[in-house]
């Protein structure tokens, strides 16, 4: 018989039932625990077999049933006991003593390395002395952190399992595997110190790793970044060898943001010959194949998405790609679409002007430049609008010219049917890249967060030696994104920013070191820039805490003073760690350098100067450090809200394949619902002012969507678009809007 001493393990006769769930609630006195005992006993006479599985299942589905707004915290009950189940089915087996919360972490590690399951490296870079003193900072009562759907998340898709899907790994060595193999190399006489402090970070569920982090490491597959941006050179031999890096990309788990805006458009010429090129759309087809075909690790598909100029040619098949109606043949429904938009454009939108559509390839040969490499330097004056310019009044260039707003219609059409494109801001993107002395962005990637300098990667030579072929290539700028998030809601309230970012900035660091990405000018990039995506979770979560109404000018003046204050320490974390290992290797000429990105964000005072001086003469390691990504998953494990989004309800289920799971918004009680008011209910303008404060701080963007009603007007979405577009926002994500059928507004009835 096992015993149920102190809550740790399953109780394996009836009687101990009642001692147990006891145990399991005593922390949440609110909650009638009477009378879940009493149901869950009947349940079980009625049964009459007290079967570990099927006993486990019942006590967890009638803590579920009980999950409301008034009594939300059935929830850790529900964690808390399929957290005894996973210690059961660990010590199983990995035969230790069932009595134990967690085995030895050593054997651990030995067993899944031999069974192929985790690489070597934990074990070659880690004394078994060190695993051992590494072990004893292990803290399983950590796992009464979660919520049920975040522990279920986290047990379904990222603990080890052996190849037969047995669970082996348990929640807190996944999180000390993590820290491990982010600081392995590191030097060793603080290497541990460090490791316990990132492990301190994750196990307090205070910041996530992006899931590729999360998912992969010390793992022997899969990498550690979480998305990729390529720009495609207009050749056949470039777009394929791109379909080829994405392939291999997508493959190890990270999704893929494509520019295509140089590729000539349909009806173009081919080596001189006219009207042959069949323009963009094919090779978006092409894109589509490999994102279905070419899965992760048979976990999901791939994912992609495609950026495209607001002036280029075949934008308005572009546009219709996702529609669910129209020609089959020129529909990419499993990738996605962005894009790109200069202030001109948004100028002749609102002015309900002209636009004139062009064809890249055309442009280059007539013009003799690409009109997609400049931007307007200030606003409302620059180098693209000239260029554009130029290109309307050259007799020798041919042209389609629209009314701007029919382009927009298109655009809004789209994104309600569809929920893209995204919106790419290309002049204020670049205008605020300070790494503009090294190149330029076009796009934007699969999230719309990331925001850095891009290349095509071009063959030049292509020759025979000694029996080889050698093909020469000269490397463009291939984005990496290395992606972590902040939890506002528990790191914000428990006061630890300033311990917690430097450790995360140095995590995030280590990762563009270890990781092995396949695609070598990918790495190269990582490299020479070691930019880094600092971003943040719980923003809702925070503002009902702080019972701050999401429709206020207090939210905005509070998304202000918080972004500083993390955009400070993370800078002031890089800057040290430029000290300890020196700057990023494109750092000579950046404007964190001069000053400038300092400048340019009315950075003043003397903490403020302070650091901008200590940045100009020890560097900073990081070329960008700041992007806000969506957090879907790792959100709902560290049992908070999503991204910098609202809440879409205060309550729903989660859908599994044979049941549901109850959720509620983070900390709901009486004093925290008022807050939580749904996203299809709040004005979409106070979320742009509430963004367009933080991009202030934000050296790349944020996954930033918008949710609006099916009968939206279309001169509403037209007004959130241009306001985005006045405020100064780099990008918008998705734009979600509901059916046909509305919920009441929760928050206004509660």
């Amino acid at each position: 018989m096992i015993s149920a001493g102190e809550g740790r393990t399953l109780p394996s006769e009836q009687r101990e039932l009642p001692l147990f769930l006891r145990r399991m609630s005593d922390d949440f006195p609110r909650l009638n625990a009477d009378a879940y005992i009493e149901k869950t006993l009947r349940a079980i006479e009625a049964k009459g077999t007290f079967e570990t599985e099927s006993v486990t299942n019942l006590l967890i589905l009638n803590a579920l049933e009980n999950i409301s707004a008034e009594e939300p915290d059935w929830t850790y009950v529900a964690a808390r006991i399929y957290a005894r189940y996973l210690y059961q089915r660990a010590s199983d087996n990995r035969s230790y003593d069932p009595s134990r919360q967690y085995g030895p972490f050593l054997d651990l590690v030995r067993t899944l390395t031999e069974r192929g399951i985790y690489s070597s490296m934990l074990l070659d870079a880690y004394s078994e002395s060190e695993i051992r003193e590494l072990s004893e900072s292990i803290a399983p009562a950590r796992d009464d952190l979660f919520t049920y759907i975040g522990l279920r998340t986290l047990a379904d898709r990222y603990l080890a399992k052996d190849h037969d899907g047995r669970v082996f790994e348990l929640p807190q060595e996944r999180f000390m595997v993590i820290a491990m193999v982010l600081m392995s190399r590191e030097p060793k006489e603080k290497r541990l110190s460090l490791v316990k402090e990132a492990y301190w970070a994750l196990s307090n569920l205070y910041m996530t790793v992006a899931t590729p982090t999360f998912a992969n490491a010390g793992k022997n597959y899969g990498q550690l970044s979480s998305c990729f941006i390529d720009t495609v050179e207009d050749s056949l031999r470039g777009i394929y060898d791109s379909n080829t890096d994405v392939a291999t990309l997508s493959k190890g788990g990270g999704g893929l943001g494509i520019y295509m805006g140089k590729i000539r458009a349909r009806g173009s010429d081919i080596k001189g010959f006219k009207g042959i090129s069949s323009g963009v759309l094919p090779w978006m087809k092409q894109l589509n194949n490999t994102a279905v075909s070419v899965d992760q690790l048979g976990q999901r598909q791939g994912s992609i998405a495609v950026y495209l100029d607001v002036w280029h040619k075949d934008i308005f098949s572009f546009l219709d790609a996702k529609l669910n109606n129209g020609d089959e043949r020129l529909r990419t429904h499993d990738i996605f679409t962005g894009v790109c938009l200069p202030d001109l454009f948004m100028e002749q939108v609102e002015n309900r002007g002209d636009w004139h559509l062009f064809d890249p390839h055309e442009v280059r040969q007539v013009m003799g430049w690409s009109l997609e490499d400049f931007y307007d330097e200030e606003k409302g004056q620059g180098s693209f609008r000239e260029r554009y310019q130029a290109c309307v009044d050259h007799p020798g260039l041919s042209r389609e010219t629209v009314p701007a707003i029919e382009i927009m219609k298109r655009i809004m059409i789209s994104q309600l049917e569809t929920g893209t494109p995204y919106m790419f801001y290309r002049d204020e993107v670049n205008r605020m890249n300070p790494n503009k002395h090294a190149g330029m962005i076009y796009s934007s990637n699969l999230c719309t967060e990331i925001m850095q300098n891009m290349s095509p990667t071009t063959v030049e030579e292509e020759r025979t030696e000694d029996g080889k072929i050698v093909i020469t290539k000269k490397p463009g700028d291939f984005v990496v994104c290395n992606l972590s998030s902040i939890n506002l809601g528990r790191a914000v309230p428990d006061g630890v920013l300033e311990r917690l970012i430097p450790i995360e900035i140095r995590m995030l660091d280590n990762v563009i070191d270890l990781n092995p990405i396949e695609v070598l000018q990918a790495k190269l990039t990582n490299q020479k820039y070691r930019a880094v995506g600092l971003g943040t979770f719980g923003w809702h979560h925070l503002l009902a805490q702080k019972g701050i109404v999401w429709e206020s000018e207090e939210s905005v003046q509070w998304a202000d003073e918080l972004y500083e204050e993390i955009a400070y320490l993370a800078i002031r974390s890089s800057m040290e760690l430029a000290q300890e290992k020196g700057a990023y290797p494109a750092f000579e000429g950046s404007e964190w350098q001069t000053g400038d990105a300092f400048r340019r964000r009315g950075y003043e005072g003397d903490r403020w100067e302070g650091l901008a001086e200590a940045v100009r003469e020890h560097g900073l390691r990081n070329g960008w450090l700041m992007a806000v990504a969506p957090n879907g998953s790792t959100s709902v494990i560290a049992g908070s809200t999503a991204s910098i989004d609202p809440v879409f309800q205060k309550e729903y289920s989660e859908e599994k394949k044979n049941y549901k799971i109850p959720v509620t918004a983070p900390d709901l009680s009486p004093e925290t619902s008022w807050y939580y008011k749904s996203a299809y209910e709040i004005d979409q303008l106070w979320s742009v002012r509430q963004n367009a404060a933080r991009q202030r701080h934000i050296d790349q963007s944020q996954s930033f969507n918008l949710y609006v009603k099916h009968d939206i007007k279309a001169k509403e979405l037209l007004e959130i678009h241009l306001n985005a577009w006045r405020e100064g926002l780099k990008t918008t994500y998705y734009t979600r809007s509901t059916s046909a059928e509305i919920v009441d507004c929760e928050s206004c009835s509660s």
